[in-house]
């Protein structure tokens, strides 16, 4: 399979920057544990299921992306432009998925979050929903109450951008939105913030 970005594009996004500590749900994803201890997932791995989660949500009408981190903002405000996806990003107001009186309700059919460890109000609610819940795991991530995982740095901000850039291209083309060979009407660089090639 052809991969879905050029592997110096990821590299220079710093997609395979993990963390000092690694879990053990994480450990096949991790290619190698640099000298320093820093834990480098595998690009092939993280390509792979960027174009397995797309599939997965090109199959649900309704998306939800949400993250905490101020280094999500970025790619999620151009999610939200470029797709019909919802995007919900900073603090997730309880009661978002399970309290139908709150004008911010929603009942999405997938949750997409940026790191399981911080948008945890927002995975509880799903859980409670029966709501399937894809999240971007760094190497220190438990991945209890995680449907479908999407290796790679989720702190960074052109990390998280290319990630979501190619999450939201790859679902639009499976759903038929775009052209198999077309874009978002957005780049990887308005994504990630800066040129990539």
């Amino acid at each position: 399979m052809t991969n879905l970005m050029e592997r110096e594009s990821y590299v220079k996004s710093g997609v395979h920057l993990g963390m000092r500590k690694k879990t053990k749900d994480m450990d096949s994803f991790i290619f190698k544990t640099r000298p320093d201890g820093l834990s480098i997932i595998d690009i092939e791995k993280i390509d792979n299921r960027i174009d397995v989660a797309s599939s997965f949500l090109s199959r649900f009408e309704n998306i939800m992306f949400v993250g905490r981190k101020e280094s999500a903002v970025p790619a999620l405000e151009k999610i939200k432009d470029a797709t019909d996806f919802e995007v919900e990003h900073g603090r997730f107001m309880p009661g978002t998925l399970t309290n139908p009186s709150l004008d911010k309700y929603t009942e999405p059919d997938v949750l997409v979050v940026v790191d399981p460890i911080i948008d945890e109000q927002a995975i509880s609610e799903a859980i409670k929903k029966r709501i399937p819940v894809v999240a971007v795991c760094d190497s220190f991530t438990n991945l209890d109450y995680v449907d479908l995982i999407i290796p790679g740095n989720n702190k960074g901000e052109k990390s998280i951008g290319a990630i979501f850039y190619l999450l939201a291209r790859e679902t639009m083309k499976k759903k038929g939105e775009i052209e198999e060979d077309g874009e978002l009407g957005y780049s990887l660089e308005d994504f990630t913030g800066e040129e990539m090639d």
